[in-house]
């Protein structure tokens, strides 16, 4: 039997019925980061689908009645092709244990794994032990060694906070920089943000990030998180990588957090990390987690998210307060013309929610 392969644009509401469709029978959703499927139909009937997130291949499934004629083959180099020609060549898939060898024999490779529930590949054997191979190159020495990963979005007295804490404790910290640019502020004004505000603090490594902590790949909930999307095999996979490969590359010993009031999956994230990172439950050395209070400003808790708010009220008296004199400066640059990207971006933002304020309720 011929097939038909078609790419599908997630914006394509007319076609998109059919793909949810499909993907329902079939035992699975669309996530809301799928950008593309390719589609498969034999006639008009959708048959196989696979969508692409960033550089994560999603959304895989075959129907039963066509299953053993090579189309999970042909559907597989679809996506590929499709991910190539838009510059994606670093490529993961999740899927179930039973389709590991398909994905194998493809030039997939596995990363991590939960037991009976999901697989994490990549398309190659090495790139995984590369990046823990120059890892090596900032290894420090020293009895404690910490680690903080941050998106800081942007950087606040809290994040600040939390790095001196970690620096006073330990011989070295590792700091490692959320690289998806998914948030409002981009990788790199986070990236100069953090670096400005610990210049002066001499143990602190600071990392450029990687697919393998928290990205799109390795823990995908966390950019989903205002569609509180929490999902127990993403933290799994994103921490047993850490535990597992970055730890002992930098001879890691503790990981440093913030208690987590607001944001359910940074907080489910957090409690996670006790299962995966310091119980035996995995062949690699222990890491140690130290859970540090959030600091607090006028009785509410700092944090990026609030800082972003008063952004977007225009609230620079408030802003001042909650972050060092480097972001604040940082800050006034980007938003110091009306017509700055972060101007036009801070317009949309507020457009948006004072469209979902409730009638008579003000901000």
């Amino acid at each position: 039997m011929s097939y038909r392969f078609e790419q599908i644009q997630r914006q394509n509401s007319r076609k998109m019925g059919a793909v949810r469709e499909f993907l329902t029978k079939m035992g699975l959703g669309v996530d809301q980061d799928v950008e593309f499927f390719v589609v498969a139909y034999a006639g008009q009937k959708i048959v196989a689908t696979g969508g692409l997130a960033g550089n994560t291949l999603k959304s895989i499934a075959v129907d039963e009645g066509v299953q053993g004629q090579g189309l999970s083959t042909s559907l597989l180099s679809e996506l590929v092709t499709m991910a190539y020609d838009l510059g994606r060549y670093n490529l993961f898939i999740y899927t179930k244990p039973d389709n590991y060898r398909l994905f194998k024999q493809a030039g997939f490779h596995k990363l991590a794994s939960v037991k009976n529930r999901v697989v994490l590949l990549e398309n190659s054997r090495h790139r995984l032990s590369d990046y823990c191979h120059t890892l090596r190159s900032f290894k420090q020495e020293g009895e404690v060694i910490g680690s903080i990963v941050m998106n800081a979005n942007p950087f606040t007295n809290g994040h600040r906070y939390l790095v001196e804490h970690a620096a006073s404790q330990c011989d070295w910290v590792h700091l490692f920089v959320v690289k998806e640019d998914r948030s409002f502020f981009t990788y790199q004004d986070r990236l100069l943000m953090i670096r400005a505000g610990l210049k002066d603090l001499t143990n602190v490594v600071i990392h450029e990030g990687s697919d393998y902590i928290i990205s799109r790949a390795t823990f995908p909930s966390y950019f989903l998180k205002d569609e509180g999307v929490i999902n127990y095999c993403h933290t799994a996979m994103d921490l047993q990588i850490f535990r597992s490969h970055i730890a002992p590359a930098l001879g890691i010993t503790h990981r440093f957090v913030g208690t987590e009031p607001i944001c359910a999956v940074t907080r489910f994230y957090n409690q996670q990390m006790q299962q995966w990172l310091t119980t035996p439950i995995l062949p690699d050395a222990p890491v140690m987690l130290s859970e540090i209070p959030r600091v607090e400003c006028a009785n509410l808790p700092v944090s990026a998210s609030l800082v972003r708010n008063l952004l977007f009220d225009n609230q620079w008296d408030m802003i001042e307060k909650l972050v060092p004199k480097t972001t604040f400066s940082h800050l006034k640059q980007l938003f110091d013309l009306e017509t700055s990207p972060y101007q036009v971006k801070r317009k949309a933002m507020t457009i948006v929610r004072e469209a979902q304020q409730p009638l008579g309720v003000s901000h």
